[in-house]
């Protein structure tokens, strides 16, 4: 069993009406209890929420300080390759656009590592475009070793793999994984993957149940915000957690709510997300779910960035690349996509300090976990 089979089930384009048919008195109504209720998410997303942002950004405030108190979770990206077998028309990475490839020898890994850790960061997401064979199970298998020497947390978004090989990586210190659905709208989805073994729908949509049942502590969520209606991409993935951590219940879990950035070969969004829009989707998930860790990445410029913090952000990276060797020799002719926030780690944790907020940048030990 995976998530496909449930998701065939959800009536999309109803939800979708009822999205646009909600009313004032829909959402008071969710106001009033919108823990773990996906009625409640529909009405705190839908347009009819708009004049409640306020009063949802206050109560999204006092829970998130409730629960996570003052302090931020630091990550870094850490680029090892931007190969890639997929046409994915909104990535910088996609393989039919002309840009210089690179996949990070040891040598190279360490150098990255090595200034990552002189920045004070202790957790590491591990990124790669998607290519199985030379970036695949064994080349991970082969730099997850060195990368755990360096980082008490690990996490890995690269390209979905088989149970097996998740338990494979888990043996060798794989704490978390991010795999993104990227849209929840399968018309969508296959007019933005034209090649390449991400076209398989479900087979992506399966993979955060193959990555809990390995046995992975931490699985991330995400939707690409701009490549269909928000609203109901961000819904449907509610739809999805609220499945996992049901099935799943010992597993963690996190989301991310990046929009489309300008990369090589990139398009326009077909929905705009406004930061209002961003700031009610953020609210709305941390009324649905007061234990869930929601990353802000540097896609976001400076200040909105800052304004979002007290909103229900629990994760933030600083400093960032989004290319392979990025820290070492940045060269843009290797980004994934642009950021917005090129602020040093320095500077954002000034501003983070300023705004009482405590940046942590350890908070994991693989001996707290228990059988």
């Amino acid at each position: 069993m995976s998530f496909v089979a449930e998701f065939a089930k959800i009536p999309r384009d109803k939800l979708l009406l009822d999205l646009y048919s909600c009313t004032a008195q829909d959402v008071e109504r969710a106001l009033v209890s919108p823990a773990g209720d996906l009625r409640s998410l529909l009405a705190l997303l839908s347009p009819a929420a708009e004049p409640y942002i306020e009063t949802m950004a206050q109560r999204s405030a006092a829970l998130t300080r409730q629960r996570f108190g003052a302090n931020l979770g630091m990550y870094l990206p850490l680029y090892v390759s931007n190969l890639c077998a997929n046409d994915c028309d909104y990535c910088g990475f996609s393989m039919s656009n002309k840009l210089k490839r690179k996949t990070l020898n040891e040598l190279e890994l360490m150098a990255e590592m090595a200034i990552i850790k002189d920045r004070g960061f202790d957790s590491v997401l591990l990124v790669s475009g998607e290519h199985e064979t030379k970036v695949g199970i064994d080349y991970f298998k082969q730099m997850l070793p060195l990368v755990k020497q360096q980082f008490s947390h690990l996490a890995m978004e690269v390209q979905p793999m088989s149970e097996d090989h998740y338990r494979q990586l888990v043996a060798l210190g794989l704490d978390a994984v991010m795999i993104y659905q990227e849209t929840y709208q399968p018309e969508t989805y296959a007019r933005h993957h034209s090649r390449g073994k991400k076209m398989d729908f479900a087979y992506r949509l399966a993979t955060p149940d193959r990555v809990a049942a390995a046995g992975v502590d931490k699985i991330g969520l995400g939707v690409l915000l701009g490549l269909d209606d928000w609203r109901l991409d961000a819904l449907m993935m509610g739809y999805h957690l609220d499945y996992l951590e049901r099935r799943y219940w010992r597993t963690r879990f996190s989301i991310s709510l990046p929009r489309l950035r300008p990369c090589t070969g990139g398009i326009t969004p077909k929905v705009m997300l406004s930061d209002l829009g961003l700031v009610q989707m953020i609210c709305a998930f941390r009324l649905f779910n007061q234990q869930l860790d929601i990353s802000m990445s540097t896609r976001e410029s400076p200040e909105l960035r800052d304004n979002l913090l007290p909103l229900g952000i629990t994760q933030i990276s600083a400093g960032s690349s989004t290319q392979p060797g990025g820290y070492q020799a940045p060269d843009s002719q290797l980004d994934q996509f642009e950021i917005s926030d090129d602020r040093s780690v320095e500077q954002v944790i000034e501003q983070m300090q300023r705004q009482g907020f405590n940046p942590v940048f350890k908070d994991w030990e693989a001996n707290w976990i228990t059988g």
